[in-house]
């Protein structure tokens, strides 16, 4: 069995005197020629269940922050279909847009709402800014494999003018988006029509001046530029460089740089596949440039190691500069421990200073000038380990939980199984389990702490680790880089909630 689980397009094939492994077959996708509506835009194109806080009752004061209900997106009946999961989820850079792509190959733009801002207490209610679809279902004949339209990630650009820019990328191609608004349009043409066609020139007997007309705003968002043809491997990650002229794509075993401008030529700067795929013992799952430092990047591997590259060294980085390892605690040795030190996201603080690394079980904060242990670590769910045998039975240990920072690089959070999520602040060394649940939306709610009990007899409030449903889950979440506000996707439905003192 490899280090990295079974879900690589690259892994050997898992020893049969080991666990036996059933493979479901690919569903085929059916051709579609028109955009399916998102869960999120259905009834009336949006659910927009939006909750006044502002007479939420507050907890006992403990110097703490709490977390209040703020709205939630998507559908809420029990039918879901699997296009309508959502699979990444980010904030841009000054949080007032939220995107969301799901499983379909729709981008769900969300933006803040002015009077939400402008209340006091500021609310963090988004409204649905702009919906399209990204990525359309492929098929690659040459090795006769079907291409998922579904978006594996999404990352902004920096807003220079009142346009916005935003990378999406499915498992082998990667689109630059443009999103803008248009509230003028022109009409009076002397050389078209009103429906655009050419008028011919004998037959314009008059000169007109065109005039502006005032239309209702419209959001348009159209592709600038496609970046395809570069990945062997599925892509599991982009980033875009502080520099905001290139960006790096990372598969299983290698990682392109490529300039915005150019989409016919990348660049590999890292490689780590072996002449021999026999020999073969780590995939790279997730990679990130600096916040700060253009030529500095980080990328993690399927053997629970980080390393940190830097372009100025060599051209290509296959050597790098630091590399990040825990030495593994002997006493938890056990058959899956491989499987479970393999991290499956990392995240550079935003001072550049720190990065937080996620594998099965806890997340961890490392210092970039220490590489031989992390400086904190946070269990996630330590509960689970006894259960290993059964998460490996049902596919869940292979599972990819992202984490995030949060705007002051005080506070992380990622998320669990049973739709709950953990909240680690660093400061306090305090963490907290909430849930995102269909039960608490409604007016003044703010979020109990939830606990998980492990044996024994159980407490009221607690819910014991046997009944924990592992087909709901939080893999993907988003802090507002300014202030206590987070996103939390769980499957079709998309949560914010944001903190009350």
């Amino acid at each position: 069995m490899g280090r990295w689980g079974r879900q690589s397009p690259v892994l050997e094939p898992p020893d049969p005197q080991q666990l036996q492994q059933a493979s479901a077959p690919t569903p085929i996708l059916p051709p579609r020629t028109f955009m399916r509506q998102s869960s999120i835009t259905k009834i009336g194109n949006m659910l927009n269940t939006a909750i006044n806080i502002n007479g939420a009752k507050k907890p006992p004061s403990n110097g703490e922050a709490s977390w209040c209900f703020s709205q939630i997106k998507g559908a809420l009946d029990d039918d879901v279909t699997d296009a309508d999961i959502i699979s990444c989820v980010e904030f841009n850079h000054d949080g007032e847009l939220l995107a969301t792509g799901d499983k379909g190959g729709r981008v769900v733009i969300f933006q803040r709402d002015p009077a939400s801002k402008a209340a006091n207490p500021r609310r963090g209610e988004y409204n649905v800014y702009s919906t399209f679809q990204s990525h359309e279902p492929e098929f690659d004949y040459l090795k006769s494999l079907e291409i998922e339209e579904k978006i594996n990630k999404i990352r902004w650009l920096q807003q220079k003018n009142p346009v916005h820019f935003l990378l999406s990328t499915n498992d082998k191609t990667v689109k630059l988006w443009k999103v803008s608004e248009r509230d003028k349009s022109f009409e009076g043409y002397n050389t078209k029509e009103e429906n655009g066609l050419i008028r011919d020139p004998q037959n314009v007997t008059a000169l007109r001046v065109p005039s502006v007309k005032q239309i209702p705003l419209l959001v348009e968002a159209s592709p600038r530029r496609t970046f395809a043809n570069a990945h062997t491997y599925h892509i599991n990650s982009i980033s875009v460089n502080s520099d905001q002229e290139t960006f790096l794509s990372a598969d299983d075993l290698r990682i392109n740089l490529w300039h915005l401008e150019v989409v016919n030529q990348s660049y590999n700067i890292v490689d780590i596949k072996p002449t021999n795929m026999e020999e073969l013992t780590e995939v790279i799952t997730a990679a990130e440039f600096h916040p700060t430092e253009c030529n500095v990047f980080v990328y993690s591997s399927s053997k629970g190691t980080i390393r940190l590259c830097d372009m100025r060294s060599a051209a290509l980085c296959d050597r790098h500069s630091k590399q990040f390892e825990e030495p593994e605690n002997p006493t938890n040795r056990s058959f899956f421990s491989e499987i479970i030190s393999s991290i499956s996201d990392v995240k550079l603080s935003n001072s550049g200073r720190y990065m937080i690394s996620r594998d099965y079980l806890s997340i961890k904060v490392w210092d970039l000038h220490m590489e031989t242990k992390p400086i904190e670590t946070y269990p996630v769910h330590e509960y689970l380990r006894a259960k290993l045998c059964s998460l490996y039975e049902n596919d869940c240990i292979f599972d990819k939980f992202e984490c995030c920072w949060n705007g002051k690089d005080s506070s992380i959070m990622t998320g669990s199984y049973n739709n709950f999520f953990r909240v680690f602040d660093r400061n306090s060394k305090k963490d907290v389990t909430l849930e995102a649940s269909r039960d608490i939306i409604k007016p003044k709610t703010v979020l109990k702490p939830r606990k998980v009990c492990t044996g024994g007899k159980r407490k009221k409030d607690e819910i014991s680790v046997d009944c924990l449903d592992f087909n709901k889950k939080i893999l993907h979440t988003a802090w507002h880089p300014e202030e206590n506000i987070i996103a939390v996707a769980a499957t079709n439905n998309l949560f914010i909630f944001q903190d009350k003192f």
